[in-house]
């Protein structure tokens, strides 16, 4: 297991927090579940127990050590739960953050900024991942059409002829034609003149903006119906 996160040692991962981090991996990882990418935190000041931040194919892993390192808290949040993903760079590393679909915003900082872009791009490819699955074709199987026997007038042998057994009835119906119904998406109210546009506001400024549109929605100022169309809009700008 050690020999496989080896390769998160090359841009300035702290060895000793990789080591704590693989050891207790092994029984946290599902089955079918890989590790894409540690980052490890690297405050100014000396730090013993750095926080760590874990990326599978699956989930983030927030890996925060306590008790002088003996032992260590774990939070993991699926990929289909989170909404979107943000890295600010800093003159002291980066804070990469994310926010999940009910609204919680998770951060952690002082992350070197080699190690917060790995684990940015990897994030945005999960998510792509998982509005865009890669769908394989099953491949049409050809069913042998039988073949009869023909009676001539006049007495002759008759040659047996084989003919394969048909056990299915989906083999020789045709398959019904699927209908999808599609609807209309609710269309956010358009901003007025004087509000600048969300394509021209920073990632910053979109994730406050949804938290304002929250805020208006548990004060009863908005509908959910508005509050739903907003988010979407906002998170099409991510």
């Amino acid at each position: 297991m050690k020999e496989q996160f080896k390769k998160f040692l090359n841009e300035e991962q702290d060895p000793k927090a990789i080591e704590k981090i693989t050891s207790k991996l092994t029984d946290l990882l599902m089955k079918g579940e890989e590790v894409g990418y540690i980052a490890v935190q690297k405050k100014p000041a000396i730090t013993v127990f750095p926080d760590s931040i874990v990326l599978t194919n699956k989930r983030i892993i927030i890996c925060k050590p306590k008790n002088l390192g003996l032992s260590m808290d774990f939070t993991d949040y699926t990929w289909d739960d989170i909404a979107s993903t943000f890295v600010k760079e800093n003159i002291l590393g980066s804070e990469f953050s994310f926010g999940t679909k009910t609204d919680l915003a998770v951060s952690i900082d002082y992350i070197p900024k080699i190690q917060a872009r790995k684990i940015y791009t990897y994030a945005k490819e999960q998510l792509d991942l998982l509005k865009n699955p890669v769908v394989t074709a099953t491949p049409i199987q050809e069913t042998a059409e039988p073949v009869f026997e023909e009676e001539t007038e006049e007495a002759e042998e008759i040659e047996e002829v084989e003919t394969e057994e048909v056990t299915s009835f989906a083999e020789i119906l045709p398959a019904a034609p699927v209908y999808t119904e599609t609807f209309e998406p609710i269309q956010p109210a358009q901003p007025s003149t004087g509000e600048r546009k969300l394509s021209d506001l920073s990632k910053e400024e979109l994730f406050d903006k949804l938290q304002n549109y929250k805020k208006l929605l548990d004060n009863g100022l908005i509908m959910q119906g508005e509050y739903d169309a907003y988010k979407k809009e906002i998170l099409s700008y991510m």
